[in-house]
């Protein structure tokens, strides 16, 4: 498909775009990057495309290669009278494109692949196999391309934004709970479906469709599969009864043998030992890593308990039910830290919890902190007060409100842009803060 006289445009220069850059420019094409920022650094003698009008006569490439934050409707938006979306493409796309093996897993859904994904990597190892793992959990696939033999298995994170262009999908899909997110980005809700629901889109009659049972926007996407469908937290996949996690009428494990936090993580629990045991059908490995796993960074991550107030990371819950759940996980009364930039959600129902939950105090942050509050009166709970704009006057504020015996959560139904980077900058600074108390 690709030659080496092909002219590729690499459009968004941050982390993906370093990896897409480098894997085109081995193959020997010939490359102009393209990012919003205009003093954007890029390699020495490299062509570029800078500024606000990086995105503007792209019909000079044979390929453009989108890194996944960029909607590929404002590409083609940009480029008016040219049928330019054929030519568009992501990492994503390229690795399913060349990958050795067929053994691949794609997983996504609005909260918990992360944590799904890493499970399933790690049952997978535990049962003697070679897996890789990577996608939207940070690892681009291209980097270890190179070295998946075709019996290894590859486990993906998948966000809407890589999915929303799929052109070709995994031979198992597992779709998690879906709510609505990311709806800065997407036009609506549909649209957000319609992405989440390529994953399952392209496979076979010999494919795999996972999904959760509880929840009605998974079935739907997973539907559109024409593969064999499976669902799990109710049988025939994994599920709990009596307390145990239990698949095939054999119990895996008590859920108090769990490491990972929340009742939440039931499910998540359930859906890798699902995906697992269509590979290996053996308790063994999954017992093993269920009952040993305690979580990935930024997911209900203990920091440090100081004053009798235990302090923990979830920055990566970024929609308001991850916060919903994280309310959940704890029986202490809490102090919850709340905001960050707008996605567009709605946070009705995480004001409900919040007002019929023991959180005892409510820090509100960021460009959303008015919509919280205002959320948070309507119904019925005034217990809140504005945090700083840096870290350490966050922390300060909601140690302030804790006592001894209480939780201090940084779970922020919300993402991050303005005050920090990312959510990982979110929950590092949040740990150097408290690391500081």
């Amino acid at each position: 498909m690709y030659t080496k006289a092909m002219n590729v445009a690499i459009v968004g220069y941050g982390v993906e775009g370093r990896t897409n850059y480098d894997y085109w420019k081995a193959r020997g094409a010939s490359i102009t990057i393209c990012d919003e920022h205009p003093a954007k650094e890029i390699p020495a003698g490299a062509a570029s495309q800078l500024g606000p009008d990086y995105l503007q006569n792209l019909g000079r490439f044979d390929v453009i290669v989108r890194s996944a934050g960029v909607n590929p409707h404002k590409i083609i938006n940009a480029n008016p009278g040219i049928d330019i979306a054929p030519r568009i493409t992501t990492a994503i796309n390229e690795f399913l494109r060349v990958c050795p093996t067929k053994n691949v897993i794609g997983i996504t859904g609005s909260k918990g692949k992360g944590t799904t994904s890493a499970l399933t990597a790690k049952i997978l190892e535990a049962s003697g196999r070679k897996v890789f793992l990577g996608g939207n959990i940070g690892v681009s696939p291209l980097t270890f391309l190179r070295e998946i033999n075709p019996d290894d298995w590859v486990v993906l994170e998948l966000s809407s934004f890589q999915l929303y262009d799929l052109k070709r999908s995994p031979h198992i899909g597992v779709c998690l709970m879906v709510v609505p997110e990311h709806l800065n980005w997407h036009s609506d809700m549909n649209d957000y479906i319609a992405a989440k629901s390529q994953l399952f889109a392209h496979q076979s009659d010999n494919d795999i469709a996972i999904y959760f049972a509880d929840n009605e926007i998974s079935h739907r996407i997973a539907s559109n599969s024409p593969g064999k469908k499976i669902t799990y937290f109710a049988q025939p996949g994994a599920y709990v009864a009596d307390d145990h996690i239990v698949i095939d009428n054999q119990q895996i494990c008590h859920v108090n043998e769990l490491k990972l936090l929340g009742d939440f993580n039931w499910q998540n629990a359930c859906a890798a030992a699902t995906v697992a045991w269509q590979i290996t059908n053996d308790i063994t490995p999954l017992r093993a890593v269920l009952t040993l796993f305690s979580g990935l960074e930024h997911r209900l991550e203990f920091v440090r308990e100081t004053g009798g107030i235990k302090y923990y990371d979830d920055s990566f819950g970024t929609v308001p039910e991850a916060a919903m759940v994280a309310i959940d996980a704890f029986k202490e009364p809490k102090v919850l830290i709340l905001g960050g930039s707008d996605k567009g959600a709605d946070f009705t129902d995480l004001a409900k919890k919040v007002t019929n939950s023991n959180v005892r105090h409510v820090i509100t942050i960021g460009m959303t902190a008015p919509a919280i509050e205002a959320a948070l009166l309507k119904a019925g709970y005034s217990d809140f007060s504005r945090g700083g704009a840096t870290m350490p006057d966050i922390v300060a504020a909601a140690t302030a409100e804790a006592k001894s015996g209480d939780v201090v959560l940084l779970s922020p139904a919300c993402a991050s842009f303005g005050l920090f980077k990312d959510y990982k900058d979110r929950g590092y600074q949040f740990k150097l803060a408290v690391g500081a108390l």
